[in-house]
């Protein structure tokens, strides 16, 4: 078994420094090493790490594409990837792999850890570990491997800012990867996505805004779909609506997800083409949105592959 790890940086490969945690080389590189001698992990594994290593709440979709393109470019070299990331902003890489990668053949298992490995009582030897295991036994798709659990990873989300056990991923039938006829490369264009939340009494300006100066956006909603209807932000969805400015709307609660036609408050919404994300993670509804603005030109197909279940991104009551 020919295992790639392609090292991007986050918590689990920092040192400790005078201005806090920052990525090292070697860190990541050396437990590993130490797992194969000791024995623990029988694969041949060669890492690539990126230039410059990043802390994830810097990373951009460039750095999304920058880790699809080491995977793409190691072809049949390697038999399964692993993909050691920053827990900041893992949710959306670990969706944006999904959507980037065409006829993924071959597992990817992103991990990362609470503690840097150079801290005591580390969460990441465990999970870079059972990342390992994983990448040797998985099926094609991109898994989030976490606190001994392995995660779907389009429906992943980070749920807790500082426990070991800080992911969860809501149930899907449909495997983590899109399919097609042959291994390619989805590559992004510069987009400005735009995310507005709905909140009570909330500046509609800003949404105003967003409209008139983004390609795209992801609106926040309450519960199963609803969000208040005023003059001003039927002014400004109805603007992105004749200016093919492309919206999605997701819950703001974690669970249970959305249907824009349960309530008369999601009205203005239907009215106005924002596309019902159903059950999506706001990371993924965030990440379709850049893929949806890079590969499609036209509205209406904009609007149909938001809606559509591409890499099993929506829960069992809507994937249909």
């Amino acid at each position: 078994m020919r295992i790639l790890m392609v090292h991007t940086g986050g918590t689990i490969g920092m040192i400790r420094t005078q201005d806090g945690l920052a990525p090292r080389k070697g860190v990541v590189e050396d437990a590993v090493r130490n797992m194969i001698v000791s024995g623990e992990i029988a694969a041949s594994v060669s890492i690539e790490a990126l230039e410059p290593l990043i802390d994830s709440a810097k990373a951009t979709p460039v750095d999304w594409i920058r880790m699809a393109r080491c995977i793409v470019d190691a072809g049949d070299t390697c038999d399964a990837i692993v993909v050691t990331h920053g827990t900041d902003t893992l949710a959306y890489t670990a969706a944006a792999l999904c959507l980037a990668l065409p006829g993924l053949k071959k597992p990817i298992i992103v991990t990362g850890a609470m503690l840097p490995l150079t801290e005591e009582g580390s969460d990441g030897l465990r999970n870079l570990r059972d990342a390992l295991k994983a990448a040797a036994t998985g099926s094609p798709g991109v898994w989030v491997q976490f606190a001994g659990r392995l995660l779907h990873g389009a429906r992943v989300r980070k749920s807790h800012s500082s426990a070991f056990d800080a992911f969860e991923a809501g149930p899907s039938t449909a495997a983590p990867f899109l399919t097609a006829e042959s291994a390619g490369l989805n590559v992004l264009s510069p987009q400005k996505v735009g995310v507005f939340s709905v909140t009570p009494g909330a500046c509609a300006e800003i949404l105003g805004f967003a409209v008139d100066h983004c390609d795209g956006l992801v609106l926040r909603c309450y519960g199963s779909g609803t969000a208040p209807d005023t003059p001003q932000i039927r002014a400004a969805l109805g603007r992105a609506r004749d200016r093919n400015i492309p919206i999605i709307a997701v819950s703001q609660c974690p669970e249970g997800g959305m249907k824009l036609g349960t309530y008369a408050a999601g009205r203005v919404m239907r009215e106005n083409n924002v596309v019902d994300g159903r059950d999506m993670t706001p990371e993924m509804a965030y990440v379709k949105m850049h893929f949806c603005l890079s590969l499609h030109e036209s509205y209406a197909v904009r609007c149909d592959y938001l809606a559509k279940n591409h890499v099993g991104e929506l829960g069992l009551e809507f994937e249909h």
